[in-house]
C-alpha cells in the first residue's frame, strides 16, 4: 500500500469515529432532555392581604321572656296567637278568676276591718297592738290578691314579637312548659367564641360584617356590645356578643351567622391555587419550588383563598418559582424542564 492510499484510509476512520463520538454526544443529550420532567410554573409576589377571621353562630333574642301564671289552673282564654306583635303591658291570656274573686272578697273585709279598727286608734278606742295586727292582715291580704291578679291576667313585660304558645283555650296550664314565649327582637345578638389571638384585638363598639346563610350575600352590620373578659382555658376561645339593630325584622332567632372580624392588611405571599397540592392522609398542604433546574418539596401554611389564590402565612418567599402544572411525577431533586413560566397571578 503506498503512502497516498494508506493516508486516505486514516481520514476515512478518523471520520467515522468522530462522526460516531458526536452522534453518541447527541443521543446522550437527547436522553437527558427526554428524562426531565416537562412542568409549568409561576413567580410568586406578595400584596396587600385583607386580614380577616370569620365565625359562626346563632342568632338570638335582645330578650326572651317565658311567660306563665305561677301555679297550674286552667286557661280561661287567649288572646294573641304566633306571630304577632305586642307592646309592654298587653294582654296575653286570662286564667280562671275563681281564687282571685276570693282573694278580692277577703281584700275588701280586711279593709273594711282595718279602717274601722283605724278609727278608733286614732281616737283611743283600741291599742296599738290590735291596730298593727289589723295593719298586717290587711297588707297580706292585698299582697296576695295583687299577685294572683298578676298570675291570672297575664300581660307582656316587653314590646316584641310572641314565638310559641303551647296552650289553647281551656287547657289545664302545668308548668312544664310555659304558655308563651314572647322575644324582643330589635335588636338581635349573635354570641361567637373567638379565637384567643384576637383577644388584644377585639374591642367594644368595633364594627364587623354579618352574613346570615338564609339571605345569601347580603352583608348586614354589626356591632360589638360585651367583650368577655376571660379566656376559656379548654377551647383557647372568648365570647363576644355582637349587636344588630333589624330595624326592619327581618332577621330572626335561630337564623345560621357568620361573622366576620377585620383587623386591616398584611403583606401576604400568594400562590395560585393550581400550585398548591394536599398532603395524602392529612391537612397539611405543599408546593414543588424549582431551584437550579430540580423540584423541591415545600409545605405550606395557607390562609384564606382570594380569587384562584391562597394567601399563605409561612412556607414560601416573594419570588420563588412554583410549580403550577406537571406535578404528578414530581420529587424533591427530580430534574425539570420549564416549558411554560408566568412571572406573576
Amino acid at each position: 500500500m503506498n503512502n497516498n492510499i494508506q493516508a486516505g484510509v486514516c481520514t476515512l476512520v478518523f471520520t467515522l469515529i468522530a462522526s460516531g463520538c458526536s452522534e453518541s454526544k447527541n443521543n446522550t443529550s437527547d436522553n437527558q432532555s427526554d428524562n426531565r420532567i416537562k412542568v409549568e410554573t409561576m413567580t410568586v409576589q406578595a400584596a396587600a392581604v385583607e386580614q380577616i377571621n370569620t365565625f359562626t353562630a346563632t342568632v338570638e333574642a335582645e330578650v326572651s321572656n317565658n311567660i306563665s301564671p305561677q301555679s297550674a289552673m286552667r286557661i280561661s282564654d287567649i288572646f294573641v296567637e304566633v306571630g304577632d306583635r305586642v307592646t309592654q303591658g298587653q294582654k296575653l291570656a286570662e286564667m280562671d278568676a275563681v281564687n282571685l274573686k276570693q282573694a278580692q272578697l277577703q281584700l275588701e273585709n280586711n279593709e273594711l276591718e282595718f279602717r274601722r279598727v283605724d278609727e278608733l286608734y286614732k281616737i283611743g278606742g283600741t291599742s296599738r297592738s290590735n291596730w298593727d295586727a289589723r295593719k298586717l292582715e290587711y297588707d297580706l291580704a292585698s299582697e296576695s290578691y295583687n299577685n294572683l291578679l298578676e298570675n291570672t291576667i297575664l300581660r307582656s313585660p316587653i314590646s316584641g314579637i310572641v314565638m310559641k304558645r303551647n296552650y289553647d283555650k281551656g287547657d289545664m296550664y302545668s308548668t312544664d312548659k310555659p304558655l308563651y314565649v314572647v322575644e324582643q327582637i330589635r335588636p338581635v345578638k349573635i354570641v361567637v367564641n373567638v379565637s384567643e389571638a384576637l383577644f388584644p384585638q377585639v374591642q367594644k363598639g368595633m364594627e364587623v360584617d354579618v352574613r346570615l346563610d338564609v339571605f345569601g350575600d347580603e352583608n348586614f352590620k354589626g356591632t360589638v356590645s360585651l367583650v368577655h373578659p376571660s379566656i376559656d382555658a379548654t377551647s383557647r376561645t372568648f365570647p363576644v356578643e355582637i349587636k344588630i339593630s333589624n330595624a326592619d325584622e327581618r332577621i330572626r332567632p335561630g337564623m345560621f351567622a357568620r361573622v366576620t372580624f377585620t383587623q386591616g392588611t398584611e403583606q401576604r405571599v400568594l400562590v395560585p391555587d393550581l400550585a398548591v397540592q394536599k398532603q395524602s392522609g392529612s391537612a397539611d398542604k405543599y408546593v414543588y419550588t424549582i431551584v437550579e433546574g430540580k423540584a423541591h418539596y415545600q409545605r405550606i401554611e395557607t390562609g384564606r383563598r382570594i380569587g384562584d389564590a391562597f394567601e399563605v402565612i409561612s412556607g414560601l418567599q416573594p419570588g420563588e418559582v412554583v410549580v403550577t402544572a406537571g406535578h404528578s411525577r414530581l420529587n424533591t431533586g427530580t430534574e425539570v424542564e420549564i416549558i411554560h413560566a408566568n412571572s406573576n397571578l
